[in-house]
Order: C-alpha cells, then sequence, then structure tokens
C-alpha cells in the first residue's frame, strides 16, 4: 500500500526553466505568439480545404488532418505550461500527467504515420499518375487515416503504461516543462534498462519506419521528377514535395535525436529545447510552409482576398 501511494502521487512539480527565472518572460512571449500562430495558421489550412471545392483532393484531405492533429497537439501542453509560467506553483495533477503523456504521445506518434501516408500520395501522384484516382480513392485514404490514429494510439497505451507502471519511491519533481517518457523515466528508483529497450523498440516502429519509407518514396520521386521533360511540369513535381520533405525534416530529425538515444546522454536543458521544438514550434510551421510553398493554397487565398475586397 505504501509503494502504490509513493507510486501514485496527488501531483507532479514541472521544474521546466524554474532553476532560470530570467527565461520565464521570454518563454512566455515565445509560447504566446507560436500558441495563436499555431492556432491561426492550422485552423486556417482547414478552412480553406474543407470551403475549396478544388482542394478536395487526398493531398489536401490528409493535410486537413495534419493541421486539425498539430492543433491537438499543441493544445495537449502548452495551455498548460503558460498558466505554470504564470506562478510560482508549477504542478500537474496526476490525472493531468496521464492524460497529456498518452495525448502527446499518440498525436505524435500518429504524425508519424500520416507523414509517411502523404509521401505514399506524392509517390502515386507522381510516379503512377494514371493510376492515381483508382489508387487513392476516398475509403482507401479513409483507411489509411484511420489506421494512423489506431496505431498512434495503441502505441501510446503501450509506451504509457510501460512509463507510469514504473515505481518512483515518491518522486514528484519532473525536470521538463510537461509529462513526456524520458523525463518521467529519471523519476524512478527501479532498474530502468529493461523498459528503456522496449521503449527504444517502440520508438524504432514508430520513428525510423515511417522516415525510411518516406525516404524510400522520394527515391522513386526524384528518380520520376527527373525524367519529366518539361522545365515547368519538373518545377510544379519538385514544389508539391519540397514542403513535405521541410516538414518530415523537422519532426523526424528533433524527434529521432530525443527517443532514440539514452536519456542519460541528453543534457537536461538541450533536451528540453528539442522537444520544445518537435512538440510546438513544428506544428506552427507546418502551416507557414505548407501555405508558401503550395501554389494551390498560395493561390486559394489570393481569390479569397481578392473576393473579400470587392464584396
Amino acid at each position: 500500500m505504501n509503494w502504490a501511494n509513493e507510486s501514485f502521487p496527488k501531483e507532479f512539480i514541472l521544474l521546466g526553466f524554474s532553476d532560470k527565472p530570467w527565461l520565464q518572460m521570454p518563454l512566455l512571449v515565445l509560447l504566446l505568439i507560436s500558441y495563436t500562430t499555431t492556432i491561426f495558421g492550422n485552423v486556417s489550412i482547414m478552412m480553406v480545404c474543407i470551403l475549396d471545392p478544388k482542394l478536395h483532393t487526398p493531398m489536401y484531405f490528409f493535410l486537413t488532418n495534419l493541421s486539425m492533429l498539430d492543433l491537438c497537439y499543441t493544445t495537449s501542453t502548452v495551455p498548460h505550461m503558460l498558466k505554470n509560467i504564470c506562478q510560482n506553483k508549477k504542478t500537474i495533477s496526476y490525472g493531468g500527467c496521464v492524460a497529456q503523456l498518452i495525448i502527446f504521445l499518440a498525436l505524435g506518434a500518429t504524425e508519424c504515420l500520416l507523414l509517411a501516408v502523404m509521401s505514399f500520395d506524392r509517390y502515386v501522384a507522381i510516379c503512377r499518375p494514371l493510376h492515381y484516382v483508382v489508387i487513392m480513392n476516398p475509403w482507401f485514404c479513409l483507411k489509411m487515416i484511420a489506421f494512423s490514429w489506431l496505431i498512434g494510439f495503441s502505441n501510446s497505451a503501450l509506451q504509457s503504461s510501460l512509463t507510469l507502471n514504473m515505481p518512483r519511491c515518491g518522486h514528484q519533481e519532473v525536470d521538463h516543462f510537461f509529462c513526456e517518457v524520458p523525463a518521467l523515466l529519471k523519476l524512478s528508483c527501479a532498474d530502468t534498462k529493461p523498459i528503456v529497450s522496449e521503449l527504444f523498440f517502440f520508438s524504432v516502429v514508430i520513428l525510423l519506419i515511417p522516415v525510411t519509407l518516406i525516404l524510400i518514396s522520394y527515391g522513386f520521386i526524384a528518380q520520376a521528377v527527373l525524367r519529366i521533360r518539361s522545365a515547368e511540369g519538373r518545377q510544379k513535381a519538385f514544389g508539391t514535395c519540397v514542403s513535405h520533405m521541410v516538414v518530415v525534416s523537422l519532426f523526424f530529425g528533433t524527434s529521432i535525436y530525443m527517443y532514440l538515444q539514452p536519456p542519460s546522454s541528453t543534457s537536461k536543458d538541450w533536451g528540453k529545447i528539442v522537444s520544445l521544438f518537435y512538440g510546438i514550434f513544428t506544428p506552427m510551421l507546418n502551416p507557414l510552409i505548407y501555405s508558401l510553398r503550395n501554389k494551390d493554397m498560395k493561390e486559394t487565398s489570393f481569390l479569397s482576398k481578392k473576393n473579400f475586397y470587392y464584396d
């Protein structure tokens, strides 16, 4: 009974950068700007993709899902971070920590798979254009989205249960901004090597397999683009893929750095900065990258502004 009471505390203390008080105000401003931009950008993309019939295609269906996912992804952590920065007692309830961990892991894993699905969509569009409508039919697209969400939440359930069941012997101070696997594992008073090995396996499946499929898809895409004789055709194919590759590089690069190395090998402050990047800044940058690099999105935005002025 004592072990249960110690392992399931009423609340955790989120340290963040509490040892650096001078960082609190700049971090608050940065989070407010990034979260506001994330909300505005992702909601705008969802509205444009839903309201414009020209964008009712598989690519923009997946982009709508990515925007919705990014919106939920940041909302699972940022509001509570803003609240903690503004008060002296930086805590989170045990139930809130569990919910935050489950949602953050689930949406992060789902995004990994969704980015792989989006790369497959670009592969079919460029390498097999005559079969695109048949292959990427609405039912197949829905099944791929459902599969991504199912695997994402299944992975979260497994990793969360392994992490939360580790004995903590009364330790409550989480050296992070939010409840994340590497930070929670450091609270354990037992040998974490077996659990770390299992979590490493799940991380390899969720991170390395999708990124490998993405690289293979873009290898075939690069070969197909080089065979296009028209300079305009090459530019269009290249433009639709560059934005996706930028997003893939930002998200997978930081996630792999954080999850595919032993927790002890990462300095505590650098680990916090990296997690801020893939958990907060990448979802903010996604709408900017897709809207600025995507011709259809720019044309739709221009036409909507033009109609607004004429009205």
